[in-house]
């Protein structure tokens, strides 16, 4: 695996991430983990259209190296969120790219995943969405049996109960 934390690196160049090998500097080196992106546009409704499509490193673009699934969550005008994801790569998912095209919101969360565990399948795919509110991380949730013993039966389906216990902390 080769890896580098570019974004945090500032003056003193690349910073090898834990567990990752350095490799030949001119290559461009990225983390095997998903990847997300948030933006708040305030009250007004924007595109992220350059970010996930666009950029020279977009969403979009990175799918080729993290290619195990997509989503794109947003709020519409009535504040309610709506979650758009598929278990394929954004690159292949003419959905994402129509949909990165068109959409217009305050709030955006997008990911694209890098499967270190899990099937590729729609419940492994995020963003989630629970009492109004959309949720992703990156890695993988540990400890969540004993999360699930302290919420009871009341924690959800095991389909959905990984993002119920975490975004019911």
């Amino acid at each position: 695996m080769l890896c580098h934390d570019i974004h945090g690196a500032g003056a003193r160049g690349r910073v090898p991430l834990p567990g990752c090998v350095l490799g030949d500097p001119g290559n461009v080196l990225t983390a095997e983990v998903c990847r997300l992106f948030a933006m708040s546009g305030g009250r007004r409704p924007l595109s992220a259209r350059f970010w996930l499509l666009d950029a020279p490193d977009s969403l979009t673009a990175q799918s080729h190296r993290n290619p195990d699934g997509t989503g794109l969550g947003t709020y519409d005008l009535q504040g309610r969120p709506v979650v758009h994801k598929a278990p394929i790569s954004a690159f292949s998912d003419s959905a994402f790219a129509y949909e990165a095209r068109t959409e217009r919101s305050t709030t955006f969360l997008a990911h694209i995943r890098f499967a270190s565990t899990g099937a590729l399948t729609l419940a492994n795919t995020h963003p989630f969405e629970q009492d109004g509110r959309l949720f992703a991380h990156n890695g993988v949730l540990g400890g969540l049996s004993e999360l699930d013993d302290h919420l009871g039966e009341d924690g959800g389906s095991s389909k959905e109960r990984p993002t119920r216990s975490v975004s019911s902390l």
